[in-house]
Order: C-alpha cells, then structure tokens, then sequence
C-alpha cells in the first residue's frame, strides 16, 4: 500500500488517490498490532501452565524418590532449578518458539510476493537468507553448551551455599570461614566467567544476524537502484521494474530480514530455555522411587503386626554388588530387635526397606501377613513411625512440630506427649513459639525426644522403625532417649540400627548383619 500510495503520487495523484492506500495501511496497523498483543498474551498463559506442569512433574518426581538413590539431586541444585532457572522455560517458550515459527514462515511468504515481480531479487534474498541459520546454529550449539554450564554453575554454588548455611556452627568451630569465604569467591567468579561467556555468545549471534541482514538489504537496493536508472536491465519477468514494483521490493527487504532479527534477540532464551528444560527433566526422572503412590482402597489392618523377610535383595545401582544378599528375618508382634553391625552392612538400608522407601531387587517383605507392594504401601506405611539420628525440626510452636498438621491431634495429646518424653518442663508456655529452624536452641537430646513425642501422638503407629537413635548422644542423654523410646515401644514392635551396645542389650534379640553377609557368601 506504501508502494502504492507512492506510486500514485509520482504519477501526478492527489488525495483522492493515496486516501485508501493510507487508510489501509492504518486498518492493518491496528489489526497487527492488537493481535501481537492477543497472541502475546496467549503465549504466556501457554508458557506459565507447561511451566507449571513440569514443576509439577518433577516435584512429585522428587517427593518419591528415594532416599537411598545416590543419584538423588542436593536440596539446593533442586530448589534452584524449580524456583529460579525453571523461569527460562517461559520466555523460551512465549518469545522463542513463536518467533521461530516466524522466521521459518514470514521469509517464504515475502520471497513469494517478490517473485512474480523480479526473480534477481527474490534470488538474492534466498541467497542470503540460508546464511544467517546456518551461522547462528553452530553459534547456537555453543551457546546451548554455555548456558548449561552456567545454570550447573548456579546450581553448585546454590547447594554449596546451603550446605554451609546448615554447617555455620560447625565451620566457626572449625574456625574454617575464611576457606569457606575463598572457595564461595572462587565459585561466584566462576560463575561470572560463564555468564560472561553466555553474554558474549549472545552478541556474537546477534553481529552474524545483522551483518548478513544488512548485506542482503544492501545488495537488494543496489539491484533496485541501478534498475530504476535503467543500468540493470535484467531479473525482471517483463519490462524494466517501476517505481512502484521497486519500493514495492525495497520496503519487502527489510520486512523478509525482520523475522530472522527479532530471532536473533531471543536466541539467548533459546540457550537457557532448553537447559531448564532438560534440568527440569532430570529432575523429573526418578530412578529409584519409593514404594506407594496408588490409592488403595484398604483399611488398615486390625490384626497384630509382624514383619517377616524372605531372600530380600538390594542394590544401590545396577553396576553395584548387593547391599542386602538374600536376607531372612522374622519378627513376632510387639517383639524388639536390634540390627547390629558395622558402618555400610545394611541397618539403615533395612530398615528403609521395610519402610517402603526403596524398591528391592528380589524376595519379599510382609507386614501383618500383607505382602510389601505398590498397592499396599500406603496402608501399611500408616502402621509404622521412623525415628532418625537427626530428626528434622521445623521453625515454629511445639504444637506444630509435633502434630505435623495430622488431624485430630491439639494441645491435650501434645502436652500428654511432652510429659511422656520429659520435655514438658522444658518446653513451658513461654517457649511454646521458641523453637527455630533446624532445632535451633534444643540439645540434640530434646530434638530426639520432640521426635518421639511425634510418634507418641500417632495412635496408629504399632511398627517403630529408630536408625541410631543414640549416636552422638552422651550416657546420661542416651539413657533418657532409650528410656522414653523403650516406653514408646511397649507392645509395638520395636526395630533399632545401631552401634549402642547399652541399648542393643536392651532389645528382646540382636541380628547381626554381618554374620548373615558371612552365611550367604559362605
């Protein structure tokens, strides 16, 4: 219409013969630019919900993975990709994509339109054009490269970060904060670097784009020049090009160009979009899960609870030897048995076994008779309780870490839970609001003993599994713990992993891991 109008007014027009041209031009105007807007919209809404569903997907890939998988991603590289590197995935998918439909499509359309006009111009376009992919795909690899590094970069130093938050008492005991100081400045420069790195590809991709834009703009107008100066008679269907069909060529130039620039500014979400994605798909993808996850319709078993293994088989990897080698054990209701051996036979493992919370490779596991499986995890799992060496205790009132938001338990059943384990002096009214995060201000005796008051109020629980319940404790500590756990375990069964010989004694029997690795390589 521009062409047109032009046109016209070279020819003698007056208003009369640039008025619909113009007001055609201004109608589509509108048109386009209210559908950028529709289409931007739409594109977002699309991004933030598939966002949203690989969120989804790899945080419930995440909840039931197990804790025995090796393979299992740090807290902090998790969270840093949900939360913060996840976010790429937008623009990625928002800008990038359509722009990429864009620049495969609008090309062709302007090479059509040129073509019955003169076929040297849309030659010179599709010429130059196959140039810029091209070039930009092999910058794009490296840059698909970089940006996968620095989000690996960010992720590290996210767990690093954490991990020493958590070990703060620990490094200023150690008087390790400078080391720590160094290694966190060695890691953000190179984090720098590689963002620096990811910038550079960027503007490296976006020179290629105009450089080879501008050549075939130039070259265009060149030919469209000399044409309308009668210099170039040739590249034409029919006569020399006229005014019209010329600027009809040369505002197509740019516009055939534009797809491809517009491009080159998201090619950069290109790079760390994808990188999200696939570290968004790691995430999602669970080797080892626990068991459970399908509703079964079951109620909890009314019979008395025993566990019994036959042959049970584990291993941490394919590759690896067997952590569990046919393993046999009975245990009769309300019985208490010690597992005992050394570091890495296998207490730990077992009893995450009978938890449900790895998937054995061979033999089985039976909970009040009731086979261990996928279906009926669930069910049994609500029949037992787990206690830990370092129970996790969450900032907030005493009410809410014992409760854990389950029903039906309010301040009655804690305060009778708390006399239980002994805490009830320590845990007045006034510190009711006092515990912080991690079990800041409690020994790790309270913090044991605030983890059995969470099994105390749980009247289900007729199963308690305890790993080391007493490491790190001192005597008098440890007595207490055992006392208040033995108490708990009154009728239930009770099954400890641990290096205490005082409370090993304790136990009705002891299994000793080791002699049964020595029978079965025997």
């Amino acid at each position: 219409m521009l062409a047109i109008g032009v046109g016209a007014i070279s020819r003698g027009g007056g208003v009369g013969d640039v008025a619909a041209p113009a007001a055609i031009v201004a109608a589509i105007g509108v048109l386009r630019a209210g559908l950028d807007a529709a289409g931007g919209r739409l594109a977002f809404r699309a991004a933030r919900r598939e966002l949203s569903k690989r969120r989804t997907a790899a945080a419930a890939a995440l909840a039931v993975r197990s804790p025995l998988d090796s393979s299992r991603p740090a807290s902090g590289l998790a969270a840093s990709v949900l939360g913060e590197q996840a976010e790429a995935v937008v623009p990625y998918l928002a800008r990038f994509r359509p722009t990429r439909i864009r620049a495969s499509l609008v090309p062709l359309v302007m090479v059509v339109c040129i073509l019955p006009i003169s076929w040297l111009a849309a030659l010179i376009l599709v010429l130059c054009a196959p140039l810029i992919p091209i070039f930009m795909a092999l910058i794009g690899w490296r840059a698909k490269a970089a940006s996968e590094e620095q989000l690996a970069e960010t992720g590290g130093i996210n767990a690093f970060l954490l991990d020493r938050l958590r070990g703060l008492a620990t490094i200023r005991a150690l008087d390790a904060v400078d080391i720590t100081a160094q290694r966190l400045r060695a890691d953000a420069d190179s984090l720098r670097l590689r963002t620096m790195s990811v910038l550079r590809i960027a503007f490296l991709s976006s020179a290629v784009l105009e450089f080879f834009a501008a050549l075939g703009v130039a070259a265009t107008a060149v030919y469209v020049g000399f044409s309308l100066l009668g210099s170039i008679e040739i590249g034409t269907w029919g006569g020399p090009l006229s005014l019209t069909q010329g600027l009809f060529i040369l505002l197509l130039a740019p516009a055939f160009f534009e797809p491809l620039r517009e491009l080159s500014a998201v090619w950069h979400d290109r790079a760390n979009g994808e990188a999200a994605l696939s570290a968004l798909k790691e995430l999602a993808s669970s080797r080892q899960t626990i068991l459970g996850g399908i509703d079964g319709q079951s109620p909890t078993p009314a019979c008395d609870a025993t566990v019994e293994i036959d042959g049970l088989v584990f291993r941490h990897g394919p590759e690896r030897d067997a952590a569990i080698d046919h393993f046999d054990l009975s245990i009769a209701a309300g019985e208490h048995v010690a597992l005992w051996g050394a570091s890495g036979s296998g207490k730990t493992t077992l009893l995450s076994l009978i938890a449900g919370l790895a998937r054995h490779e061979a033999g089985i596991i039976r909970i009040g008779g009731i086979p261990l499986r996928d279906d009926t995890a669930d069910v049994l799992r609500r029949r037992m309780a787990w206690i830990g060496q370092s129970p996790h205790i969450f900032a907030g009132s005493v009410t809410r870490n014992i409760a854990l938001g389950r029903e039906g338990i309010g301040a009655p059943a804690v305060a009778s839970a708390l006399a239980d384990v002994a805490l009830d002096r320590v845990f007045t009214p006034e510190r009711v609001a006092a515990v912080g995060e991690g079990g800041l201000g409690l020994s790790g005796g309270e913090a044991l003993r605030l983890a059995l008051a969470r099994m105390m109020v749980d009247e289900r629980a007729d199963i308690i599994l305890a790993d080391e319940p007493t490491a790190h404790l001192d005597a008098q500590t440890a007595a207490a713990v055992t006392d208040a756990l033995l108490a708990l375990a009154a009728g239930h069964i009770l099954i400890v992993a641990t290096h205490d010989p005082v409370l090993a004694a304790r136990m009705n029997r002891i299994v000793r891991l080791d002699e049964q690795k020595r029978k079965v390589a025997a």
